[in-house]
């Protein structure tokens, strides 16, 4: 007696709910991967050359005759363009002998890398100059050449 041997033979709506679930693996993978890329490059650069660091100032400064623009908005139709001056603040850190240009953040290195500090964009130009002066006095006399923590990542410098 010879037997006979079933085959495995899948309905069309089977077959496609099969290829959709293997796409839906498929596409989860791809977008982990991606995820994955997005969250260990920055870990991975921080890790090279950054991490934390005792800074102390050695001067602060503004820039003579420098005047950089920003973009004010005072309402849906009102907008315009001010100006403010260059602040600098140099600190010397706990990684390196060398002057540093200190930022907020990364972001304002990125939209103004000569300066240490951009003021609220106020329409008035004698406003930001003045906002800008107080940050100076801050730096010279609260900070001072007291030690504080910053932030130092050498492939920005």
């Amino acid at each position: 007696m010879a037997r006979s041997r079933a085959a495995c033979e899948y309905t069309e709506a089977e077959d496609k709910s099969m290829r959709l679930g293997f796409l839906l693996i498929a596409a989860g993978l791809l977008s982990l991967l991606g995820l994955g890329c997005c969250w260990l490059r920055p870990a991975l650069q921080e890790r090279g050359g950054g991490g934390s660091a005792n800074c102390t100032v050695l001067a602060v400064r503004q820039l003579p005759g420098e005047r950089f623009a920003c973009t004010f908005s005072c309402g849906a139709a009102c907008r315009g363009t001010a100006r403010y001056p260059c602040l600098q603040v140099l600190v010397r850190t706990s990684f390196s002998s060398a002057p540093a240009l200190l930022h907020e953040d990364e972001r304002q290195l990125r939209t103004n890398p000569k300066c240490s500090y951009i003021p609220p964009c106020a329409r008035d130009d004698q406003e930001n100059s003045e906002n800008v002066t107080y940050k100076q006095k801050y730096w010279k006399e609260k900070v001072g050449s007291q030690p504080f923590t910053c932030y130092f990542n050498q492939h920005l410098r």
